[in-house]
């Protein structure tokens, strides 16, 4: 291989799973916005839209630990294309659903396709291009999971005002198709050896997930003392217990936890999930504080992301360049800072933001986002040999799920403890309730620089 050109058919791969993983990504949010229209044509409540989410994301999550045993096991093209398949799938039953239930099962179905599809895409990155372009090309890489989640508000909110809320999955199916078509180029170059999958690794994986994630879900609707939220966590409590355990057990595990023992690539880890996580509470504040404090349309309030999500989809190949030449450290570090000025001022004036201000700050919240995210995930990866990068690959993919249903229910939790203080009305308790939320994302974005001070340091710059 070249060690300064990327060939065709690597960019070709990369394009496949990339649109096959933004499709699915973008889907997740931009379906957000369709709620109060899902719960009025299926005659549902709050509690039960929420599925067309948490379903996605449970899935996803349980899937993608899997990844660097499907490597290892079967050929990248063989994964890709059940992927893409599922996705079809899925898009398909989604379109054509005559009920609630059939939404959901849609979800389920694109969600294992995503799953199989967005770990793919960085082994792919990470073995396929060379070492000098691997800054790059993780940029671009991220430029799926970082932009999509924000770019889907926007889609969604246009398509349904326009077209209804099933144009979002009609528009998927020629983007599914040019995935499935470039996806001829993915090529294998690693050994392929068939291993025998551990059920109890698995049972222990969607244990953990299935009783993490409903838990923290069951916090916006339930006492904590209820099995719906400390009963759902013990659970999920009790699978990863069984997993670790597991995995010390086995001479080749599903998946790699002993690698955690790098402190720098748990440093790295611990950062990547806390970005994730601050990204999609802001996805949830943001729009919201748009349409109940300013009141605003939904139309606007998902334009509002836009400006912000094109700012950091243009800077994050241009970081994974600065990574390649420069190393991590800048771009990270300052990335970080660019975050924390701007959970600052949404603080500082988060009683009275005008949509010009959110607009403002939420273009450096992405500035920033679009310099360190994906470099943080590249430069934790080099802290490790290349035969565990595909372990580690999946624990970042898999915490980003996670990150995504914390951020997301931490957020509504915080804004409704305000909406329930009877002494204030509506529109103030919501102003209140997301500048609590813009306040814990800055003391979040405090302990971000602090850890990442530590593993970018410049002795860590070349690992």
């Amino acid at each position: 291989m070249s060690q300064e050109k990327i060939s065709a058919k690597v960019l070709f791969a990369i394009f496949a799973t990339g649109i096959l993983s933004f499709c699915g990504v973008a889907g997740e949010t931009a379906m957000n916005i369709t709620f109060p229209i899902l719960m009025k044509e299926f005659e549902i409540n709050t509690a039960t839209v929420q599925w067309v989410t948490t379903i996605y994301l449970l899935v996803v999550a349980c899937v993608v630990p899997l990844s660097a045993y499907l490597k290892r096991s079967f050929k990248m093209k063989s994964i890709f294309l059940v992927g893409n398949l599922l996705s079809v799938l899925g898009v398909l039953i989604d379109f054509l659903a005559p009920s609630f239930g059939f939404v959901v099962l849609g979800r389920l179905v694109q969600g294992m396709g995503v799953g199989f599809a967005l770990p793919l895409m960085f082994n792919i990155i990470l073995e396929q291009v060379p070492k000098r372009k691997i800054g790059l090309m993780m940029g671009v890489g991220t430029l799926i999971t970082a932009i999509a989640p924000a770019i889907g508000p926007t889609v969604g909110g246009l398509l349904t005002a326009n077209f209804g809320w099933r144009s979002i999955f009609l528009v998927q199916f020629p983007i599914l198709l040019a995935s499935l078509v470039a996806g001829r180029s993915i090529e294998q170059i690693s050994t392929v050896k068939r291993e025998t999958l551990d059920i109890m690794s698995l049972l222990a994986i969607i244990a953990s997930f299935l009783g993490l994630i409903l838990g923290i879900h069951g916090l916006s609707d339930h006492a904590f003392f209820s099995f719906s939220v400390l009963g759902w966590l013990v659970i999920g409590f009790l699978g990863l217990v069984l997993l670790v355990w597991r995995s010390n057990q086995l001479e080749t595990p599903i998946i790699n936890l002993a690698i955690l023992k790098n402190h720098l690539l748990t440093g790295h880890v611990l950062a990547f999930f806390t970005f994730q996580l601050g990204s999609l509470a802001m996805s949830f504040l943001l729009p919201n504080y748009v349409q109940l404090v300013n009141h605003s349309s939904t139309t606007l309030a998902a334009l509002m992301l836009l400006p912000g999500a094109i700012i950091g989809a243009g800077f994050a190949p241009f970081s994974g360049l600065i990574l390649d030449k420069l190393g991590a450290r800048k771009p990270i570090l300052l990335g970080a800072a660019f975050i924390l000025l701007a959970h600052f001022h949404f603080t500082l004036l988060g009683l009275k933001l005008t949509n010009g201000l959110i607009l403002i700050f939420y273009m450096i919240f992405m500035t920033g986002m679009g310099l360190a995210f994906g470099n943080i995930m590249t430069n934790g990866q080099k802290q490790l040999a290349l035969e565990e990068q595909p372990d580690a690959n999946a624990i970042f993919n898999t915490l980003q799920q996670f990150a995504g249903a914390v951020g997301t229910t931490l957020a509504s939790l915080i804004v409704a403890m305000s909406q329930a203080n009877q002494k204030m009305d509506f529109t103030q308790a919501t102003a209140k309730g997301s500048r609590n939320g813009f306040m814990v994302l800055f003391a979040l974005g405090i302990f971000q620089l602090l850890l990442l001070f530590w593993v970018v340091g410049k002795e860590n710059e070349t690992n």
